[in-house]
């Protein structure tokens, strides 16, 4: 096989691995690609890839090898080793492709580069330790709520991230150096220590959720529906296979509270309700739609949606609900420290965290939407930055 240009391509190697705590349940795969004449390690890939079975976390690791090895030099001769019969034999078309679940991953690994730069070997468990390695570490760092780094790219990040400055150039003087850090992130600096992680959960629907009014702290206490109880269960059994919830923590209205349940009951964890969380007190717009209160209360409305420090009628404006919740939101971090918490709430409090996360404007309301059980994530580090790793995420609603 050759480039365009008439020179010959590469010799690569792959291995792949794939694992699932459960099968299914917590799973994650790994992959390396080393140099075929002298062994050299080129590129490594791992991730968490959620609830799967060990099939499809292996097909997966042999798709992200593959395009590692593609990025690399397309024109490539590359050849796969790994520990799983099934997958060996399934690519090299000895046997049939089956199970629903593999179709698609084995068309998907068969697209990355023509079928007559590849072919694939069985290799011993034992001799396949690196890609393991990768896959397991994947999947601890995903059931920690953090994602995979390569030990050398999360090295260079971290020496990156302090530099050491010493004389001042523009005025002559010498200063004594100090550090400059990145702000936290992905690749947070080390020494800011384990990260307080808060999982927003929205509570499942209640009867006036599809209808979309308005459902605050000032009206009736509404509980679950059929469906948001349902959500709820969906909502616990994804938690149940990441496993990193650690505590839980909910408003204290009724719907907040049986969502929080429903996953402390799969979780096997105690509820503790946080007042400061609850939903905005909506005033005169509670049990209202929106273009209820547009027909009755026009000017209310206006002035509503015109400024965040503006309340609804006998109601709470959203200036007032950030106050409380960042009250609420530094009790957590000072009593859970370096721990994964779920945080059961409302459409408001956890918009809330996430513009304040962010240094957004409380305009920035307005501009978010969120779903009924929908999952938000945010970090917080020891130096006062936060991160927002996830929003609105309703995939296990699917």
């Amino acid at each position: 096989m050759s480039t365009g240009s008439g020179a010959p391509g590469r010799r690569f190697i792959v291995e792949a691995d794939g694992g699932s705590r459960g099968n299914p349940g917590p799973a994650g795969y790994g992959a390396t690609v080393r140099d075929g004449d002298t062994g050299e390690l080129l590129a490594e890939a791992a991730e968490y890839i959620g609830r799967a079975t060990n099939n499809v976390a292996e097909y997966r690791g042999l798709i992200a090898g593959l395009r590692a090895a593609a990025a690399i030099d397309p024109a490539a001769t590359v050849s796969v080793r790994m520990d799983s019969k099934l997958v060996v034999e399934q690519m090299s078309g000895r046997w049939q492709v089956k199970h629903p679940d593999m179709k698609p991953l084995a068309a998907e690994a068969r697209s990355v580069l023509p079928a007559g730069q590849v072919t694939y070997a069985w290799m011993p468990r034992n001799q396949n330790k690196h890609a393991d390695r990768l896959a397991n570490e994947a999947m601890d760092a995903g059931q920690a709520g953090r994602q995979w780094e390569p030990k050398a790219a999360k090295a260079a990040a971290e020496a990156e991230a302090v530099q050491e400055i010493g004389t001042d150039s523009a005025s002559g003087s010498s200063a004594p150096a100090h550090k400059i850090t990145t702000p936290a992130g992905w690749a947070a600096p080390a020494d800011l220590g384990t990260p307080t992680t808060l999982v927003l959960l929205r509570h499942g629907e209640t009867a006036l959720t599809p209808e979309k009014r308005f459902s605050g702290s000032g009206g009736g206490d509404p509980s679950l529906s059929e469906r948001g109880r349902w959500q709820a269960e969906r909502a616990a059994a994804a938690f149940a296979a990441r496993g990193s919830i650690q505590a839980i923590v909910c408003s204290p209205l009724a719907r907040c509270r049986e969502t929080a349940q429903a996953v402390a009951d799969v979780l096997g964890l105690e509820v503790r309700v946080e007042d400061g969380l609850r939903e905005t007190d909506f005033g005169s717009f509670e049990g209202l739609t929106f273009a209820e209160v547009k027909e009755r209360q026009p000017e209310a409305l206006d002035a509503w949606l015109a400024s965040p420090k503006t309340a609804p009628p006998d109601g709470e404006s959203f200036v007032a609900v950030a106050r409380r919740v960042s009250v609420a939101r530094d009790k957590l971090l000072a009593r859970y420290a370096g721990k994964t918490v779920l945080v059961v709430s409302h459409v408001t409090p956890i918009k809330t965290l996430v513009r304040l996360a962010l240094g957004a404007p409380a305009e920035s309301l307005y501009r978010m939407e969120l779903g009924a059980a929908a999952v938000s994530a945010v970090q917080y580090y020891a130096d006062g930055n936060a991160s927002l790793r996830l929003f609105n995420d309703t995939s296990h609603l699917r």
